[in-house]
């Protein structure tokens, strides 16, 4: 007989790209019992084992009751152009998983897992690049029991529910050369959204869930999607 599932999750950024994806890895995924989408409005995605829940991140405590599960999942992220300016892209990029995170270790959970991307750098010069970099220095800073599973995408590839006619552009050019980025250059070749939330749904159940930060990005991503 089956053991009966006992873990449950916490997602964040089920109306994107990767967490679309990874909301319908995770709802049946039969190691969770039950899961949490969060979000600033109602998105219609509740399955009969995933409830949804609309909260204030102005007010990050109102979170902490939500956030009470083994691991969460966040895929949050924008772009400038969308947001409309580098501080509102900072806000979600990065203050919004922050305090996410705040939140979740004072509630007990286990792991905290996240989508950033290749080149993350608090250092950097690039202000994306720098951003990516200072979420999850934050984050690290946090010290979940169970650790920080952090992913380096390079270009996400996948049906956007909104259009980006010159990312179309980019995405095709990248998926058609993907066979030449091998070797060192393969943390910068094009990856399927499904194929990041194969590796985020793998790494929560499967790797080694210990303090400390771990890091998939190039054949490591690759192979943990497989």
């Amino acid at each position: 007989m089956a053991a009966a599932a006992t873990r449950t999750f916490a997602l964040l950024g089920a109306s994107g790209l990767v967490g679309g994806r990874l909301l319908e890895l995770l709802a049946s995924e039969a190691a969770y019992s039950r899961g949490t989408i969060i979000g600033r409005r109602p998105l219609g995605l509740e399955r009969e084992n995933v409830r949804e829940v609309v909260v204030d991140f102005e007010q990050p405590e109102s979170l902490r009751v939500h956030l009470a599960v083994d691991d969460v999942f966040c895929c949050l992220g924008t772009t400038i152009k969308k947001a409309g300016s580098q501080d509102a892209f900072r806000k979600v990029d990065r203050d919004i998983p922050v305090a996410v995170g705040r939140e979740a270790r004072a509630a007990g959970a286990r792991q905290f897992l996240i989508v950033t991307a290749v080149g993350a750098d608090a250092t950097s010069r690039v202000f994306y690049n720098r951003v990516k970099g200072e979420v999850e220095g934050a984050l690290a800073a946090l010290e979940f029991p169970g650790g920080l599973k952090v992913f380096h995408p390079s270009l996400i590839v996948g049906e956007r529910a909104e259009r980006r006619p010159a990312e179309s552009v980019t995405m095709a050019v990248m998926t058609a050369t993907r066979p030449l980025f091998g070797g060192p250059l393969t943390r910068y070749r094009a990856i399927d959204a499904i194929d990041v939330a194969r590796a985020m749904r793998r790494a929560a159940l499967d790797e080694l869930a210990s303090p400390g930060v771990e890091v998939y990005e190039g054949a490591r991503l690759f192979a943990l999607a497989r």
